[in-house]
């Protein structure tokens, strides 16, 4: 069976500068993040999988787009990280 690509998947790649081997599988990768980011990023990186709308995340976040935007840079430079990177990649 090929390993197809999923939304979170998807978006991790379009986020990581230099993967070097291809990422686990979903629910591996899933459980990696969830332990390596805090919930809030955990979910921002959801919202970008699946493409929903911000304005509801941000209510159930309770936070404004200012943190938004400062909680967005800081989950792109932690999904850069090398030791995250070989925790991810299989």
């Amino acid at each position: 069976m090929i390993d197809q690509k999923t939304p979170l998947m998807d978006e991790v790649e379009k986020h990581v500068r230099i993967l070097v081997s291809p990422l686990k599988k979903e629910d591996e990768l899933e459980k990696v993040l969830k332990v390596k980011l805090t919930k809030k990023e955990f979910k921002v990186l959801k919202n970008w999988a699946l493409n929903e709308p911000l304005e509801p995340l941000l209510e159930k976040l309770t936070i404004d787009e200012d943190r938004y935007g400062e909680l967005s840079l800081k989950l792109i430079k932690k999904l850069n990280q090398e030791k995250l990177k070989q925790e991810m990649c299989l």
